[in-house]
């Protein structure tokens, strides 16, 4: 039986009283894609703050990894990619090698020097994501689908058993989407890492996840993706509160 990475039930959470998540209860197993889908201002940041510990729930549990949220230490197995493309500053003074090393800071600590062992970790993950050539570029002369796989490697360099992306190809041309898809698929494939989505592209992630979640305040639909697809276009308006319509801006 596969373990439990994420698990919440019965969560809530308000700001200033107002409902953002209502009676959210969801599991992710062991190695499974799952896609967050739903509309903008629908709680998904909100959920992933929640998931990352930023906002505690003020009804209902969450655990990771087996223990309760408020008790959880472990968070180096917890690997974390956000919106990079329209905050980035990329004229930041950083190569590869240096941006990925950040992601053992927790490990290390600031102002240490690392061992053999950690450069060995970080040109592996950097290989890991295709991008051993670059190791010594600057971030700020890649394009936007190879930054994102460096701050993809700084998550994978601490060994997380689950990664969360939010939104990651926001900025990515569309060349590099493709390519992204398959490096996802080649970390939980081989090397089983849990992976939760956040994503408007619904054509796409119906090809790629194992589970997907539809989220607008309450969890509107969970199950998979065939499921998902199978909805109609007046159920999927539902949910999201507004006409909607399928399109993948994978080629």
């Amino acid at each position: 039986m596969k373990n439990t990475v994420i698990s919440m039930r019965n969560v809530d959470f308000d700001y200033d009283q107002k409902p953002a998540l209502q009676q959210i209860n969801f599991e992710i197993p062991q190695g499974a894609f799952m896609g967050l889908v739903g509309p903008n201002g629908g709680g998904k940041t909100t959920l992933i703050k929640l998931i990352l510990g930023l906002l505690k729930p003020q009804r209902g549990s969450i655990e990771l990894l087996g223990t309760p949220i408020n008790k959880f230490k472990n968070w180096n197995k917890i690997g974390f990619v956000s919106q990079k493309a329209n905050t980035f500053n990329r004229g930041f003074p950083a190569t590869v090698e240096e941006v990925v090393s950040m992601g053992l800071t927790a490990k290390v600590g600031y102002l240490r020097f690392f061992s053999r062992n950690h450069r060995e970790k970080i040109k592996e993950a950097v290989d890991q994501v295709g991008m051993a050539a670059y190791l010594h570029e600057n971030i700020g002369d890649l394009s936007g689908g190879q930054q994102q796989r460096v701050f993809i490697a700084r998550a994978l360099v601490s060994d997380p058993e689950l990664l969360i992306l939010d939104e990651p190809t926001v900025g990515v041309d569309t060349e590099h989407v493709q390519k992204f898809y398959e490096l996802l698929h080649k970390l939980n494939h081989d090397k089983n890492i849990t992976l939760l989505l956040v994503t408007h592209d619904i054509g796409t992630m119906t090809r790629h996840a194992t589970n997907i979640v539809c989220l607008n305040k309450t969890m509107h639909f969970h199950g998979n993706p065939d499921q998902f697809s199978s909805l109609s276009d007046a159920e999927l308006s539902n949910y999201y509160g507004h006409a909607l319509n399928l399109v993948s801006h994978e080629h």
